[in-house]
């Protein structure tokens, strides 16, 4: 995909109200994610399987085969709470508002320790394990996939 094609994928995912888009073109692929905090905002380019973008003033370019050797290698212990689903990460119900739990935090099972937004839908997420709150692993504000870890609890 040529960079005429990805600018104007970039320009029309800004002026529209998705706030996300996935471009398959032959073995090439591309998704823009629009809404990231600043200083988060990357450009990741890939011949194949995989491309992600997203719209940003000093783009980073990084290679997807180093981010699953980080991962293994950051592997947590304890329990793990987990993302139901794909969205933008809050840990507070307001922005200026307490967080829900910090790091040391008792939680109990049913409790609630974040939001994550969905088009446009806030969704409570709640434990589903009691203990204390080891690690946040996810910045406030930070786009979150299905199934990626967001807390430990021990």
């Amino acid at each position: 995909m040529d960079l005429r094609k990805l600018k104007t994928l970039i320009d029309l995912v800004a002026e529209s109200g998705i706030s996300e888009l996935e471009v398959t073109e032959g073995e090439s692929k591309v998704k823009i994610v629009k809404g990231a905090p600043a200083g988060q905002n990357q450009m990741v380019m890939m011949q194949a399987p995989y491309a992600t973008a997203a719209p940003a003033a000093a783009a980073t370019v990084t290679h997807a085969a180093a981010e699953p050797a980080a991962a293994a290698a950051a592997e947590p212990s304890g329990h793990v709470v987990k993302s139901p689903m794909v969205g933008t990460f809050y840990r507070s119900s307001a922005p200026g508002a307490a967080a829900f739990v910090e790091i040391g935090s008792s939680v109990k099972q049913g409790e609630t320790v974040c939001i994550i937004e969905a088009m446009k839908l806030l969704n409570e997420i709640e434990t589903d394990a009691a203990g204390v709150i080891k690690q946040i692993l996810v910045e406030n504000g930070q786009p979150v996939e299905f199934g990626q870890p967001l807390f430990i609890i021990g």
